[in-house]
């Protein structure tokens, strides 16, 4: 159903409410005097982006034809080889045929080893209709995996980007893998290796694929390339919109434009959507996530944006995304370099958008709620303090033992209101938490923390699905005394050691009964160098773990 028909609800607000602006920091959520001044408008005189997230420059037009590779005409086309084996074979050796031995002897001239992702590329002189024929690598034939297709394909298509061409096309490889999977693969690594964001250039690069062509050579097989093309271009679309929110810089992207990109998501995808202020949050007792919020000239924003099935639903899911549009620590202020980056906290709040957006085209059998608990963390006169004590919209009482430790308290607020609002069969959260899970699992893992085992396998699953590495970290009870507090129920931090763990039993306590799993993201959402499915800079993390979650539910 959408936000209209939920329980409890004191509005169904599909606009953005400006003109309401009561503080929320004080002990227990009570009422603070003074502060910014009181409407919404776009703070400190910034305009929006002039470039819309979904109108990104990643944009590619995907098709899919049948056939021989060797007959396509575009500007560039993509073979993939083998290792360790003596001839080329399949689409290699046709094309090979057709130019008269040149990418034999090229790729003997070079010792091509056609190890993953390996790339080349030569001139055909016009004896196919392709002007280039881009050689990427695969690896040793029984060794090829979805994942190695993806890599591939990025590699192949950012090559022929960096050639110039406009078009290309390749052939989907891999006959031991379902024709599908391998197509999805294939595109959606083909879309996630061609990104690039320069939104804010003043000069900006004609080189760009536009469109791609999935060749499939057997007729037969037509149908299931197709549609894995389609759910693979859907994908890397989402992934490519959660990337273009995180990259762009705070002094854009706030509270109120969120809210503004979660209007013309619904707007375009047909999802409910209700914007929740400061006031109507207050109303809702939100204390941690207004507490958080007290620091800041920009407006706080609850999103609710839900996707209803057609038919009759299944089941009802709740995904969280932490939506800190910029931290800076508050009071306990972070240094200059680990500020630097901060625009990327709301990389869970951006998943959730680029997830809701995408639900309508993939069609899952679940009803699907996207919540985002929009604000800054800032420092003030208004700000929360250090040994402040917050009230939660359960009744739990927090102490401030650290102002950087905002996260989970914005988090906190929105579990609850999937809890007794949405009323949630099952409530994931994602979000850049804590620098101890980087330590912990290196800076292109997740970790995952549950109360629930089956709801952690399958996004384990998921995961492994959708080629983004996840672990799964433990919930020690005994940890909880870490989180005790001698003033209020709960302290929001605990000792240095286990830094994730404590913020994941600090989530725990409001989750109730519900199945619910919290996705760490704060090491893969954004990468200090490139990738083999990207540029550095944000990832699009855990987009398509989620989506792959979300279409296996049923």
């Amino acid at each position: 159903m959408g936000a209209r028909g939920l329980p409890g609800l004191p509005g169904n607000r599909r606009r953005h409410d400006h003109g309401r602006r009561r503080r929320g920091g004080g002990a227990l959520g009570a009422d603070r005097q003074g502060g910014p001044p009181a409407d919404d408008r776009w703070a400190h005189g910034h305009d929006p982006p002039r470039r819309r997230p979904g109108a990104g420059r990643w944009r590619v037009k995907v098709g899919v034809a049948a056939g021989p590779l060797e007959s396509v005409k575009a500007d560039a086309i993509v073979v993939g080889v083998y290792a360790e084996e003596k001839r080329l074979r399949e689409a290699a050796a046709r094309i090979d045929r057709a130019l008269d031995g040149q990418l034999s002897e090229v790729l003997e001239a070079e010792r091509f080893a056609s190890k993953p992702a390996h790339v080349t590329h030569v001139h055909t002189g016009g004896r196919v209709p392709a002007g280039r024929v881009v050689v990427v690598g695969l690896g040793k034939r029984v060794e090829l995996t979805l994942e190695t297709i993806r890599h591939a394909a990025a590699a192949g298509l950012r090559r022929a980007r960096d050639l110039g061409a406009k078009s290309a096309a390749l052939e989907v490889l891999g006959d031991r893998l379902p024709a599908r999977s391998r197509a999805h693969a294939a595109t959606e690594g083909a879309l996630l290796g061609a990104y690039t964001f320069d939104r804010y250039k003043r000069e900006k690069t004609d080189k760009r694929v536009e469109s791609l062509t999935i060749v499939e050579p057997d007729a037969r097989g037509r149908r299931e390339v197709a549609d894995g093309a389609r759910t693979g271009e859907v994908f890397a679309e989402a992934t490519c919109f959660a990337r273009d929110l995180v990259n762009s810089p705070a002094n854009d992207v706030h509270p109120t434009y969120l809210a503004q990109v979660a209007g013309e998501i619904a707007k375009e995808a047909g999802l409910g959507l209700t914007v929740f202020d400061r006031a109507e949050c207050q109303k809702m007792g939100m204390g941690l996530f207004l507490g958080v919020a007290a620091g800041s000239e920009q407006p706080p924003k609850f999103i609710h944006l839900s996707y209803t099935p057609p038919g009759r639903r299944r089941r009802r899911v709740a995904v969280i995304g932490k939506g800190i549009t910029f931290d800076s620590g508050g009071l306990d202020l972070k240094p200059a370099e680990g500020m630097l980056r901060m625009k990327d906290d709301m990389s869970g709040g951006a998943a959730v958008l680029a997830i809701m957006r995408a639900l309508p085209r993939l069609a899952p059998t679940v009803e699907v709620h996207g919540l985002i608990a929009a604000t800054e963390n800032m420092p003030s006169g208004s700000a929360i303090r250090p040994g402040d004590v917050l009230r939660a919209m359960n009744g739990t009482t927090v102490e401030i033992g650290n102002t950087d430790a905002e996260g989970r308290l914005t988090l906190a607020d929105a579990l609850c209101y999937a809890r007794e609002k949405v009323r949630a069969d099952e409530i994931v959260d994602m979000a850049t938490l804590t620098g101890a899970c980087v330590v912990a699992l290196g800076p292109s893992c997740s970790g995952l923390f549950a109360n629930d085992q089956r709801l952690a396998d399958r996004l384990l699953a998921a995961a492994e699905s959708a080629g983004e590495r996840v672990w799964q970290l433990p919930l020690f009870d005994e940890y909880r005394e870490h989180l005790k507090s001698e003033v209020a129920d709960f302290n929001n931090v605990g000792p240095r050691g286990g830094g994730a763990i404590t913020a994941g039993l600090f989530l725990k306590e409001f989750a109730g009964d519900a199945p619910w799993a919290h996705l760490d993201i704060a090491g893969p959402a954004f990468v200090e160098k490139d990738t083999p499915t990207g540029p550095k800079g944000a990832t699009g993390a855990p987009v398509r773990t989620m989506l792959c979650y979300l279409m296996s539910q049923g």
